[in-house]
Protein backbone atom coordinates (compact mmCIF):
# COMPACT_ATOMS: atom_id res chain seq x y z
CA UNK A 1 0.00 0.00 0.00
CA UNK A 2 1.11 3.48 -0.79
CA UNK A 3 1.76 6.26 1.44
CA UNK A 4 0.43 9.46 -0.08
CA UNK A 5 1.37 12.85 1.52
CA UNK A 6 -1.38 15.41 1.23
CA UNK A 7 -0.72 18.92 -0.61
CA UNK A 8 -1.57 20.34 2.66
CA UNK A 9 1.12 18.57 4.54
CA UNK A 10 2.68 20.34 7.92
CA UNK A 11 6.22 20.30 8.67
CA UNK A 12 8.31 19.49 11.79
CA UNK A 13 12.11 20.17 12.35
CA UNK A 14 13.97 17.59 15.11
CA UNK A 15 17.29 19.25 15.93
CA UNK A 16 18.55 23.24 16.30
CA UNK A 17 22.07 22.54 14.70
CA UNK A 18 23.49 24.47 11.09
CA UNK A 19 21.72 21.89 8.70
CA UNK A 20 18.51 21.98 10.59
CA UNK A 21 18.66 25.69 11.02
CA UNK A 22 18.96 26.19 7.44
CA UNK A 23 16.38 23.86 6.70
CA UNK A 24 13.84 25.63 8.84
CA UNK A 25 15.28 28.91 7.69
CA UNK A 26 14.11 27.75 3.80
CA UNK A 27 10.63 26.17 4.81
CA UNK A 28 9.95 29.76 6.77
CA UNK A 29 11.24 31.56 3.62
CA UNK A 30 8.55 29.75 1.55
CA UNK A 31 5.96 30.49 3.90
CA UNK A 32 5.49 27.35 5.85
CA UNK A 33 4.55 27.30 9.19
CA UNK A 34 7.44 25.08 10.94
CA UNK A 35 7.23 23.11 14.59
CA UNK A 36 10.46 22.94 15.45
CA UNK A 37 12.02 20.89 18.19
CA UNK A 38 14.79 22.50 20.03
CA UNK A 39 15.57 21.01 23.63
CA UNK A 40 18.39 23.43 23.88
CA UNK A 41 17.28 26.52 26.86
CA UNK A 42 19.68 28.75 25.29
CA UNK A 43 18.89 28.73 21.61
CA UNK A 44 14.66 28.03 22.55
CA UNK A 45 14.47 31.31 24.49
CA UNK A 46 17.04 33.21 21.46
CA UNK A 47 14.59 32.02 18.82
CA UNK A 48 10.29 32.41 20.92
CA UNK A 49 12.39 36.54 21.64
CA UNK A 50 15.42 37.47 19.08
CA UNK A 51 14.05 34.99 16.20
CA UNK A 52 17.52 33.50 15.41
CA UNK A 53 19.39 30.62 16.87
CA UNK A 54 22.44 31.95 18.79
CA UNK A 55 24.59 28.85 18.27
CA UNK A 56 24.42 27.61 14.40
CA UNK A 57 23.75 30.59 11.62
CA UNK A 58 23.29 33.33 13.92
CA UNK A 59 23.02 35.95 11.34
CA UNK A 60 19.40 34.03 9.88
CA UNK A 61 16.57 35.90 11.05
CA UNK A 62 13.27 34.22 11.20
CA UNK A 63 9.76 35.50 11.12
CA UNK A 64 8.24 34.30 14.80
CA UNK A 65 4.75 34.04 12.83
CA UNK A 66 5.95 31.17 10.79
CA UNK A 67 8.06 29.53 13.83
CA UNK A 68 6.39 27.53 16.75
CA UNK A 69 9.66 26.30 18.28
CA UNK A 70 9.32 23.77 21.54
CA UNK A 71 10.94 21.39 23.55
CA UNK A 72 8.21 18.96 23.72
CA UNK A 73 8.89 16.48 21.34
CA UNK A 74 5.86 15.06 21.33
CA UNK A 75 3.64 18.12 20.63
CA UNK A 76 6.24 19.25 17.66
CA UNK A 77 5.73 15.41 15.78
CA UNK A 78 1.80 15.33 16.52
CA UNK A 79 1.53 18.77 14.79
CA UNK A 80 3.35 17.91 11.86
CA UNK A 81 2.74 15.53 8.88
CA UNK A 82 5.94 15.54 7.62
CA UNK A 83 8.89 15.21 9.73
CA UNK A 84 12.19 16.07 9.10
CA UNK A 85 15.23 14.58 11.19
CA UNK A 86 18.19 16.76 11.26
CA UNK A 87 20.39 15.78 14.25
CA UNK A 88 24.01 14.54 14.75
CA UNK A 89 23.43 10.64 13.63
CA UNK A 90 25.46 9.76 17.05
CA UNK A 91 22.65 12.03 18.75
CA UNK A 92 19.21 10.36 16.98
CA UNK A 93 18.52 8.03 19.57
CA UNK A 94 19.01 10.70 22.23
CA UNK A 95 17.21 13.33 20.51
CA UNK A 96 14.27 10.97 19.90
CA UNK A 97 13.60 9.20 22.95
CA UNK A 98 11.66 11.27 24.57
CA UNK A 99 8.93 10.49 21.87
CA UNK A 100 5.27 8.40 22.79
CA UNK A 101 3.23 9.45 20.12
CA UNK A 102 3.03 7.28 17.44
CA UNK A 103 4.83 7.80 13.67
CA UNK A 104 2.66 5.37 12.44
CA UNK A 105 0.46 8.23 10.25
CA UNK A 106 4.00 10.37 9.56
CA UNK A 107 6.24 11.00 6.65
CA UNK A 108 9.68 10.87 7.95
CA UNK A 109 12.30 12.61 6.26
CA UNK A 110 16.13 11.65 6.93
CA UNK A 111 18.21 15.23 6.41
CA UNK A 112 21.42 13.67 8.56
CA UNK A 113 24.88 12.27 6.42
CA UNK A 114 26.01 9.47 8.79
CA UNK A 115 25.05 6.21 10.81
CA UNK A 116 23.55 5.09 13.84
CA UNK A 117 26.34 4.28 16.41
CA UNK A 118 26.15 1.17 18.08
CA UNK A 119 23.22 -0.03 15.44
CA UNK A 120 25.32 0.24 12.51
CA UNK A 121 22.42 1.21 10.29
CA UNK A 122 21.90 4.05 8.59
CA UNK A 123 19.04 6.70 9.63
CA UNK A 124 16.77 5.17 7.25
CA UNK A 125 17.08 1.65 8.19
CA UNK A 126 17.22 2.27 11.84
CA UNK A 127 13.61 4.52 11.44
CA UNK A 128 11.87 1.44 9.51
CA UNK A 129 12.78 -1.22 11.95
CA UNK A 130 12.55 0.63 15.31
CA UNK A 131 9.42 2.28 14.52
CA UNK A 132 8.20 -0.12 12.51
CA UNK A 133 7.45 2.33 9.99
CA UNK A 134 7.09 1.72 5.89
CA UNK A 135 10.27 2.28 3.17
CA UNK A 136 7.45 3.92 1.38
CA UNK A 137 7.28 6.48 4.17
CA UNK A 138 10.71 7.18 4.47
CA UNK A 139 12.49 9.83 2.59
CA UNK A 140 16.30 11.99 2.36
CA UNK A 141 16.46 15.52 1.90
CA UNK A 142 20.00 15.22 0.70
CA UNK A 143 22.75 17.83 -1.30
CA UNK A 144 25.40 18.56 -1.90
CA UNK A 145 24.96 21.42 0.37
CA UNK A 146 26.46 23.04 3.25
CA UNK A 147 24.12 25.16 5.58
CA UNK A 148 26.11 28.24 5.58
CA UNK A 149 26.15 28.52 1.95
CA UNK A 150 21.99 27.40 2.20
CA UNK A 151 21.30 29.54 4.49
CA UNK A 152 22.79 32.86 2.71
CA UNK A 153 21.30 32.11 -0.67
CA UNK A 154 24.13 30.68 -2.44
CA UNK A 155 22.78 28.79 -5.25
CA UNK A 156 22.58 24.87 -4.34
CA UNK A 157 21.18 22.12 -5.75
CA UNK A 158 19.30 19.87 -3.33
CA UNK A 159 17.63 16.58 -4.09
CA UNK A 160 14.78 14.68 -2.54
CA UNK A 161 14.62 11.15 -2.40
CA UNK A 162 11.58 8.74 -2.23
CA UNK A 163 10.35 5.60 -2.98
CA UNK A 164 7.45 7.68 -4.43
CA UNK A 165 8.43 10.42 -7.23
CA UNK A 166 5.02 12.46 -6.62
CA UNK A 167 5.87 12.46 -2.27
CA UNK A 168 9.20 13.29 -3.02
CA UNK A 169 7.96 16.16 -5.32
CA UNK A 170 5.14 17.29 -2.56
CA UNK A 171 8.48 17.18 -0.07
CA UNK A 172 10.78 19.38 -2.17
CA UNK A 173 7.57 21.77 -2.94
CA UNK A 174 8.26 23.32 0.21
CA UNK A 175 11.77 24.23 -0.13
CA UNK A 176 11.83 25.30 -4.05
CA UNK A 177 12.65 28.44 -5.02
CA UNK A 178 15.40 31.31 -4.83
CA UNK A 179 18.66 29.94 -5.69
CA UNK A 180 17.27 26.33 -4.78
CA UNK A 181 17.09 23.85 -7.46
CA UNK A 182 15.82 20.07 -7.04
CA UNK A 183 16.42 17.13 -8.15
CA UNK A 184 13.85 13.91 -7.25
CA UNK A 185 15.18 10.52 -7.06
CA UNK A 186 13.78 6.60 -5.45
CA UNK A 187 17.39 5.47 -4.75
CA UNK A 188 17.09 5.23 -0.84
CA UNK A 189 20.11 2.86 -0.51
CA UNK A 190 22.20 4.53 -2.83
CA UNK A 191 21.94 7.94 -2.07
CA UNK A 192 22.21 7.39 1.55
CA UNK A 193 25.08 5.09 2.00
CA UNK A 194 26.91 7.46 -0.75
CA UNK A 195 25.93 10.32 1.71
CA UNK A 196 27.90 8.14 4.29
CA UNK A 197 30.90 7.46 2.81
CA UNK A 198 31.87 10.62 1.44
CA UNK A 199 32.17 11.43 4.98
CA UNK A 200 35.08 8.81 5.27
CA UNK A 201 36.77 9.95 1.92
CA UNK A 202 36.57 13.42 3.07
CA UNK A 203 38.81 12.56 5.95
CA UNK A 204 41.22 11.10 3.88
CA UNK A 205 41.47 13.76 1.92
CA UNK A 206 42.05 16.06 5.08
CA UNK A 207 44.69 14.00 6.32
CA UNK A 208 46.29 14.19 2.57
CA UNK A 209 46.58 17.90 2.47
CA UNK A 210 47.66 17.92 6.55
CA UNK A 211 51.14 15.77 5.44
CA UNK A 212 51.09 17.72 2.66
CA UNK A 213 50.33 15.94 -0.67
CA UNK A 214 49.40 18.25 -3.47
CA UNK A 215 46.64 18.92 -5.74
CA UNK A 216 47.65 15.72 -8.10
CA UNK A 217 47.61 13.62 -5.81
CA UNK A 218 44.25 14.77 -4.19
CA UNK A 219 42.74 14.61 -7.76
CA UNK A 220 43.71 10.56 -7.73
CA UNK A 221 42.65 9.93 -4.16
CA UNK A 222 39.22 11.70 -4.62
CA UNK A 223 38.83 9.64 -8.46
CA UNK A 224 39.44 6.73 -6.24
CA UNK A 225 37.11 7.33 -3.37
CA UNK A 226 34.60 7.94 -5.85
CA UNK A 227 35.41 4.55 -8.00
CA UNK A 228 35.54 2.90 -4.25
CA UNK A 229 31.81 4.34 -3.38
CA UNK A 230 30.29 3.10 -6.86
CA UNK A 231 31.67 -0.57 -6.06
CA UNK A 232 30.33 -0.22 -2.51
CA UNK A 233 26.72 -0.08 -3.67
CA UNK A 234 27.02 -1.66 -6.46
CA UNK A 235 28.17 -4.62 -4.65
CA UNK A 236 25.90 -4.35 -1.86
CA UNK A 237 22.80 -3.13 -3.32
CA UNK A 238 22.81 -3.10 -7.13
CA UNK A 239 19.92 -0.85 -9.18
CA UNK A 240 20.33 1.24 -11.65
CA UNK A 241 22.05 4.32 -10.69
CA UNK A 242 24.27 6.59 -12.27
CA UNK A 243 26.33 7.83 -9.17
CA UNK A 244 27.95 10.40 -11.29
CA UNK A 245 25.47 12.96 -11.03
CA UNK A 246 25.69 15.47 -8.00
CA UNK A 247 23.36 13.57 -5.10
CA UNK A 248 26.25 11.26 -5.01
CA UNK A 249 29.73 12.38 -7.15
CA UNK A 250 28.38 16.43 -6.20
CA UNK A 251 28.10 15.69 -2.68
CA UNK A 252 31.68 13.90 -2.29
CA UNK A 253 33.39 16.57 -4.22
CA UNK A 254 32.06 19.81 -1.71
CA UNK A 255 32.88 17.57 1.11
CA UNK A 256 36.26 16.75 0.15
CA UNK A 257 37.17 19.80 -1.09
CA UNK A 258 34.76 22.40 1.00
CA UNK A 259 36.86 24.58 3.38
CA UNK A 260 33.31 24.24 4.85
CA UNK A 261 33.49 20.49 5.78
CA UNK A 262 33.81 19.42 9.14
CA UNK A 263 35.15 15.84 8.07
CA UNK A 264 37.71 17.54 5.62
CA UNK A 265 38.83 19.65 9.13
CA UNK A 266 39.23 17.04 11.32
CA UNK A 267 41.00 15.10 8.46
CA UNK A 268 43.25 18.02 8.17
CA UNK A 269 44.08 18.35 11.83
CA UNK A 270 44.81 14.77 11.94
CA UNK A 271 47.39 15.11 9.23
CA UNK A 272 49.14 17.97 10.99
CA UNK A 273 49.55 15.87 13.83
CA UNK A 274 47.13 15.74 16.09
CA UNK A 275 46.05 12.86 18.24
CA UNK A 276 42.83 11.58 17.14
CA UNK A 277 41.50 12.63 20.53
CA UNK A 278 43.05 15.81 20.27
CA UNK A 279 41.54 16.48 16.97
CA UNK A 280 37.82 15.33 17.98
CA UNK A 281 37.88 17.75 20.59
CA UNK A 282 39.11 20.24 18.80
CA UNK A 283 35.88 20.75 16.49
CA UNK A 284 33.26 22.87 17.61
CA UNK A 285 30.76 20.54 15.43
CA UNK A 286 30.40 16.79 14.98
CA UNK A 287 32.56 15.32 11.80
CA UNK A 288 29.82 12.31 11.02
CA UNK A 289 32.75 10.46 9.03
CA UNK A 290 34.65 9.33 12.66
CA UNK A 291 31.20 7.29 13.67
CA UNK A 292 31.00 6.30 9.63
CA UNK A 293 34.71 5.18 9.88
CA UNK A 294 33.72 2.30 11.99
CA UNK A 295 30.26 1.43 11.19
CA UNK A 296 30.78 1.27 7.21
CA UNK A 297 33.42 -1.23 8.12
CA UNK A 298 31.27 -3.35 10.27
CA UNK A 299 28.53 -3.06 7.98
CA UNK A 300 31.00 -4.63 4.90
CA UNK A 301 32.21 -7.31 6.78
CA UNK A 302 28.97 -8.59 5.37
CA UNK A 303 29.61 -7.19 2.08
CA UNK A 304 33.50 -7.93 1.68
CA UNK A 305 34.10 -4.90 -0.92
CA UNK A 306 37.78 -3.73 -1.55
CA UNK A 307 37.75 -0.65 0.57
CA UNK A 308 41.40 -0.02 0.73
CA UNK A 309 40.49 4.02 1.03
CA UNK A 310 37.55 3.50 3.90
CA UNK A 311 40.05 0.61 5.77
CA UNK A 312 43.25 3.33 5.51
CA UNK A 313 40.78 5.94 7.57
CA UNK A 314 39.68 3.55 10.03
CA UNK A 315 42.99 2.24 11.20
CA UNK A 316 44.04 5.75 11.70
CA UNK A 317 41.06 6.81 13.77
CA UNK A 318 40.48 3.17 15.63
CA UNK A 319 43.52 1.30 15.44
CA UNK A 320 46.29 3.98 16.61
CA UNK A 321 47.97 3.66 12.89
CA UNK A 322 50.37 6.52 11.84
CA UNK A 323 48.85 9.06 9.29
CA UNK A 324 51.81 9.01 7.03
CA UNK A 325 52.63 5.51 7.13
CA UNK A 326 49.04 4.90 5.98
CA UNK A 327 48.86 7.20 3.07
CA UNK A 328 52.16 6.47 2.16
CA UNK A 329 50.82 2.86 1.93
CA UNK A 330 47.56 3.69 0.22
CA UNK A 331 49.55 5.73 -2.74
CA UNK A 332 50.42 2.06 -4.04
CA UNK A 333 46.94 0.80 -3.91
CA UNK A 334 45.50 4.05 -5.81
CA UNK A 335 45.48 4.02 -10.13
Amino acid sequence: MEYKIGTDARCAVIGYGSWATALVGLLTANGQQVGWYVRNAEVLASLRTEGRNPRYLSDLEFDPSRLRPSDDLDAVVQGADIVILATPSAYLKDFLAPLTVSLKDKFIVSAIKGIVPGDYQTVVEYIHDHYSLSYKQLGLFTGPSHAEEVSRGKLSYLTVVCTDPENARLIGSRFAGGNIRLSYSTDLYGIEYAAILKNIYALAVGMAVGLGYGDNFLAVLIANSAGEMTRFLEESYPDRRNTQVSAYLGDLLVTCYSTYSRNRRLGLLIGHGCTVKSALNEMTMVAEGYFAADCIRHINTRHRVEMPIAEMVHRVLYEGASPRREMQELTTKLI
